[in-house]
């Protein structure tokens, strides 16, 4: 009879926390949110568009011929994303994008453009949750996210007189490359209920692709205090506003094996972020970050300006 009791206690418990899981906007893995640490509640999915518009820092012409090592002078990434929480603790994401990237040089206005659009690289990740505490100061949680990027984007981008776009130019980067990341969230800092600390760490390992060029390796890190002003009685609708500090990091890329001195480098960024919650199960969030220092390298590109937005919808998925 006490085993029953505890069972129906049990159940009774998971059932509260999947509602109040619902309530409150479940997307906080989704684009720059308040929590990016907690999965979806067991059953609950989600789908989101984010788009990115990065600008980089332009080279010097070298006689019109576009370096192997290039990247966009501007770039549009628009991501497809579904998730949906197929266990206790457990998200399963997909996320396809579209890519259209633009170069010039910096300087020229005889040297030529290129530009193209194309489908790029799927990304098939799991997320688990291994650490929760709550207290009342708030909650402490602990996430990894780990899975492979498919060689599914475009690699036959061309310029205007029909010559190959180099690897970092092209939508896709024709390698399986795999993924790892992990969140950090932390509410009630100073034992402030509404001020929220999060850490989202990603890192992207290469492998060889198209045009014989392994693109080089790539890790970031994201620090954002957001601050709650608007909270909805029943958290149904909140809204998180504050700054973050991003730091970029890029290896050499390799061509034919051959190592690219001066490729890679170091940027960070700073800049503002808001989060709100338009309505129950769907959520925005802007962002706009500045390049405050970056490393010199001779062919070194760092991103000079991002602008983010997006939107998700949130909905139960009963499989």
């Amino acid at each position: 009879m006490v085993q029953s009791h505890a069972v129906r206690a049990r159940i009774r418990a998971y059932v509260v926390a999947s509602i109040l899981a619902f309530v409150p906007a479940i997307a906080r893995a989704q684009g720059p949110s308040p929590e990016t640490a907690p999965p979806i509640f067991p059953g609950g999915a989600l789908i989101s568009y984010g788009s990115t518009f990065a600008t980089r820092e332009p080279v010097a012409a070298l006689g019109g011929i576009i370096p192997v090592t290039a990247r966009p002078t501007f770039s549009y990434d628009g991501d497809f994303d579904f998730t949906w929480g197929f266990f206790s603790n457990f998200d399963l994401e997909v996320t396809a994008p579209i890519v259209a990237n633009h170069f010039d040089f910096g300087g020229s206005s005889t040297a030529p453009e290129a530009r193209g659009t194309g489908f790029g690289d799927t990304m098939v990740l799991v997320k688990y949750r291994f650490y929760r505490k709550d207290s009342p100061r708030g909650t402490s949680q602990l996430s990894v996210t780990f899975g492979p990027k498919l060689p599914t984007g475009r690699t036959d981008l061309r310029d205007e007189s029909g010559a190959l776009l180099p690897a970092g130019l092209q939508a896709g980067s024709g390698s399986a490359d795999f993924f790892l990341g992990a969140n950090w969230t932390y509410t009630g800092v100073f034992n402030i209920r509404r001020l929220v600390a999060d850490e989202d760490f990603r890192s992207l390992l290469r492998t060889t692709g198209t045009q014989d060029t392994k693109l080089g390796d790539e890790i970031s890190s994201r620090f954002w205090l957001s601050y709650r002003p608007y909270e909805s009685k029943y958290a149904s609708r909140d809204w998180f506003i504050g700054p973050d500090v991003t730091w970029l990091h890029a290896q050499n890329d390799r061509v034919g094996g051959v190592e690219q001195a001066g490729s890679g480098g170091d940027a960070l960024l700073a800049g503002v972020t808001t989060y709100v919650d338009a309505r129950p199960g769907m959520d925005v969030w802007v962002g706009v970050d500045w390049d405050v220092a970056h490393s010199s390298g001779i062919a070194y590109m760092p991103v000079r300006r991002q602008i983010i937005f997006g939107i998700t919808q949130q909905f139960r998925l009963h499989l």
